[in-house]
């Protein structure tokens, strides 16, 4: 946390000064209040341990933003970094690519469905990773289930993908795409994602296109 310091020096002699106690609360003010976003604590310093100071005074202000507003720029800060570690892809782009590695059509699905898939998976973020109940964890843009597809090393896997897990992380989408063509060649096919059962199947689902080339 960043702190500042401001000395006032009082130019009475005496403590019991009314004129000086006077100065000294102005200075006070001074001191507390130099712009909207300053937050001050002030205390005063002598040079003598009787109470009493046989020169100037200073007044010590140490920078204390109040809790509320230290508790709001930690959380903007995490927002920022959240926001900076997430790997979120266009979908335009992300249409171009699936449709490079034959996904379009591929077991029946369109490109529609996998980009609406991916949508309400990850909301296009490639490295999302989340954990389940079960302890397991879903990997990438799709998602993928660590139990039956990826292997993550941290409990029984099936890795039916014959992958890492992280590698369902890496930008190229390469070892993602190896495994969604296996997952969706199997059965079930795009219904082994729940979200995809709630919210994509049997819709119109066109409209992801919208403005996007293939090429």
């Amino acid at each position: 946390m960043m702190s500042s310091t401001c000395r006032l020096l009082s130019e009475t002699s005496s403590i019991g000064d009314t004129q000086g106690s006077s100065r000294r609360d102005s200075e006070r003010n001074f001191c507390l209040e130099p712009s909207p976003l300053t937050f001050l604590r002030c205390s005063e310093e002598t040079s003598s341990t009787s109470g009493r100071s046989s020169g100037p005074q200073a007044l010590s202000c140490t920078f204390s933003p109040p809790k509320m507003m230290r508790t709001l720029l930690m959380s903007l800060v995490s927002c920022l970094v959240a926001i900076n570690e997430a790997k979120l892809i266009n979908r335009c782009d992300l249409a171009r690519v699936l449709h490079k590695e034959d996904l379009d059509g591929f077991e029946g699905y369109s490109l529609s469905d996998w980009l609406c898939l991916a949508f309400v998976e990850s909301n296009f973020n490639l490295s999302k990773v989340n954990e389940n109940a079960d302890g397991s964890f879903d990997y990438g843009i799709f998602q993928i289930n660590s139990r039956y597809w990826c292997n993550d090393y941290k409990s029984h896997s099936e890795n039916i993908c014959h992958e890492d897990c992280k590698e369902l992380l890496s930008p190229d989408l390469l070892s993602t795409i190896n495994c969604v063509k296996k997952i969706v060649s199997g059965a079930g096919g795009m219904k082994n994602w729940v979200a995809w059962r709630l919210h994509c199947a049997g819709r119109p689902l066109s409209y992801w296109m919208t403005g996007c080339h293939k090429e």
